[in-house]
């Protein structure tokens, strides 16, 4: 009998603001899903499509975070293998193998790793990981955006565009910005000077 092996892939790492997503993906061979690819690749319509298809014709998957608070605490890649970790623990049913995309393999994986670096590219069930990963944090940047309007975060999706830190300039930084992040964190150090 075959292994069942997982995908897994991440989002959101170089936003300022968001927490930070990872997908964990077993694919049904019984249901191929045309049309995966890593979702940088996709539009957002097709991305959204293939999201539904993972969520009703996998064996398993799940979606998992670590918050802003923990990527300002552990560091960006800290919590981004630790949501990989949650996302496989997550799985309602045990993977033989987690093949997770990039370098790395997370320390506290509960089951038998192997990195694949351009894994979302090269493996279906980590192409399908990094759609649920993307197609999820985008969702959060939208309701964000709800929140706080003068943002524009379902634009730039928390990436570190001119609009977006005009908009830290003009507004100030959110409980939802990453501090330990270089523009937010310069904007903090300036107004501090300014307390003093």
């Amino acid at each position: 009998m075959s292994v069942l092996t997982a995908g897994v892939d991440e989002a959101g790492r170089g936003p300022l603001a968001g927490a930070v997503f990872a997908a964990a993906v077993i694919l049904d061979p019984a249901k191929p899903i045309a049309g995966l690819a890593d979702s940088k690749v996709l539009s957002e319509a097709r991305r959204d499509a293939l999201a539904i298809l993972i969520k009703r014709d996998a064996l398993a998957w799940c979606v998992a975070s670590a918050s802003v608070d923990e990527i300002d605490q552990l560091n960006i890649l800290q919590a981004t293998m630790l949501a990989m970790s949650r996302a496989v623990d997550g799985l309602s049913v045990r993977p033989g193998l987690a093949q997770i995309d990039g370098n790395r393999v997370p320390r506290l994986l509960s089951v038998p790793g192997e990195a694949i670096v351009k894994g979302d590219a090269k493996v279906a069930a980590i192409s399908a990981a990094s759609i649920l990963a993307k197609t999820a944090r985008d969702a959060e940047l939208v309701a964000l955006d709800v929140l706080h309007p003068q943002y524009g975060f379902a634009r730039h999706k928390g990436y570190p565009t001119a609009e977006h830190l005009a908009a830290i300039e003009a507004h100030g930084v959110l409980g939802a910005h990453r501090k330990s992040f270089g523009p937010v964190k310069s904007w903090l150090a300036r107004q501090q000077g300014m307390l003093f």
